[in-house]
């Protein structure tokens, strides 16, 4: 830790005095922080597919906006797995009615899957009323907005998490501390790894929220936000403990399950606050200067459909008279199976990038040329702002990008993401931004075909699956948009990267 961290000061001052000297260029900032409750006060469809009996911990939003007199970023934190309908629908009436670019409303999930998921029909409504809930949250935060404040870039590793996949593990937890004078005013940080939570049917937080809470206690006058950073195959445990554990459980009933996840749950949650401000304490590189940001949509490689002799075998075994159904329905991984044979029976073209189809509230990938399901699904279709992968944003603090990636990118995207520019200044990377958590897979998982390669098909319903370019395009695009923001051009050799 000691060689860590004079290592970060030295890079500090390589950044200061060298590098980038606008990194440490005085720039007033003023910062606001808001926080409100998003829990649901009727019983919901939760993310593991019950309908919700209770309240284990209530489920949270916060928002940080900074603005430097000239542009105000917003970041909005939530205990859900994702934002899903209320994504466009706030966004709309934040550029509307505040003046601000989606580019510059960067909306974060812990990914909590002990809450309420929008993809279904029914919590439709419950996503229209979180954007009202969460418009009304930025614009407490912007009334709220003090100054002068510091931006303050820190990181540590918190090892208590692991990867599948044949992945290195990505350990990292980053943050920003929004200083006001000697004291922190603000505190975002990210892991990259799925929330243990304390059951499948009880609506709470996940072990980041017992985190937030405890750190909350120990510092009382700082608004703590938490999301979660590129964690789409890593998870506190390997995948097989976790299982061993819900099966174990499950054998001595629900009762004695939630239990045993509760416990782990509030271990897992105290390991992570201990952790962070650990980190909180330690050094930090001032970031604090002008704000800007963009968006773009990266149009992301698949694969050739199978042939249709091959899909004729498949639907044997697969109920053709459901239609689509969305989640949680149990033949609803089957989907895909009925979407490939109605391109080949419409004679569609099959999609070969994401940017080929449009994402509906209940996650039906639908091409853009199939004007009959466009019309049938116009009900969970955004008209303004439709749903495209792969949504990323750059935004820059100072002389310090931060990205966040639409959907569930695994880790090994993000670990090549941050290597590429961290040894010349700070990068806060992360993802589970806006809607809808299409996993975003590594080369290795599409040849493995491990779940997150699958979902694109199992969950989404796309006719075909990933291509193995996909990792390595990901990484190319999110880099190429970093050095636009950063003035830097691209090198010949994007091989290296």
């Amino acid at each position: 830790m000691v060689r860590q961290r004079l290592g970060f000061l030295i890079l500090a001052g390589l950044f200061c005095l060298q590098i980038t000297p606008g990194l440490c260029k005085a720039s007033e900032l003023k910062a606001g922080v808001a926080k409100c409750l998003i829990t649901n006060s009727t019983p919901r469809i939760l993310v593991n597919g019950p309908l919700s009996e209770g309240v284990n911990k209530d489920i949270t939003a916060r928002a940080l906006t900074l603005n430097d007199g000239n542009t105000r970023l917003v970041f909005v934190t939530y205990d859900l797995n994702c934002l899903d309908v209320g994504t466009p629908i706030l966004r709309k009436r934040v550029q509307e009615e505040l003046g601000l670019d989606p580019s510059h409303l960067i909306l974060l999930a812990t990914h909590n899957h002990n809450a309420p998921i929008q993809i279904n029909p029914k919590n439709f409504d419950y996503g229209r009323w979180l954007a009202d809930r969460l418009f009304d949250l930025i614009q407490e935060a912007i009334e709220n907005e003090t100054g002068p404040v510091r931006v303050e870039f820190g990181f540590g590793d918190g090892y208590f998490v692991a990867s599948s996949g044949n992945a290195p593990t990505d350990y990292e937890i980053q943050m920003l501390k929004v200083m006001k004078g000697d004291n922190p005013h603000a505190i975002l940080f990210t892991h990259p790894t799925h929330p243990f939570q304390c059951s499948e049917e009880i609506v709470g937080a996940g072990h980041p929220g017992y985190a937030m809470e405890e750190m909350e206690e120990a510092l009382p006058d700082t608004m703590i936000l938490y999301a979660d950073s590129c964690g789409g195959n890593q998870f506190p445990l390997p995948r097989h403990e976790i299982n061993k554990i819900l099966f174990e459980g499950s054998q001595k009933g629900t009762k004695h399950l939630n239990k045993v996840l509760t416990e782990y749950t509030k271990e897992w949650g105290h390991k992570l606050a201990q952790k962070a401000l650990e980190i909180a304490d330690g050094d930090f590189v001032d970031v604090t200067g002008p704000l800007s940001a963009t968006m773009e949509i990266i149009s992301l490689p698949l694969r050739d459909p199978i042939p249709r002799e091959e899909a004729l075998k498949l639907i044997e075994d697969v109920p053709e008279d459901v239609g689509f159904v969305p989640y949680p329905h149990e033949n609803r991984n089957t989907n895909w199976v009925r979407m490939l044979l109605r391109y080949y029976d419409e004679g569609l073209p099959f999609p070969t990038r994401t940017t080929d189809m449009i994402c509906t509230d209940d996650t039906y990938l639908i091409h853009k040329e199939d004007k009959e399901f466009l019309e049938k699904y116009d009900y969970s279709i955004n008209d303004e702002l439709p749903c495209v992968y792969e949504e990323t944003i750059v935004a820059m603090i100072g002389d310090m990008p931060f990205v966040a990636m639409q959907g569930e990118v695994c880790a090994p995207i993000g670990m090549r993401i941050k290597d590429t520019f961290r040894t010349n200044r700070p990068i806060f990377v992360t993802a589970y931004m806006g809607e809808h958590n299409l996993y975003i897979p590594t080369r290795e998982i599409v040849r493995l075909n491990a779940y997150q390669a699958q979902v694109i098909q199992i969950q989404y319903a796309c006719p075909v699956g990933w291509s193995p370019e996909v990792e390595d395009e990901m990484v190319h695009a999110v880099n190429r948009m970093v050095r636009k923001m950063i003035g830097e051009e691209e090198p010949e050799e994007m091989e290296s990267e």
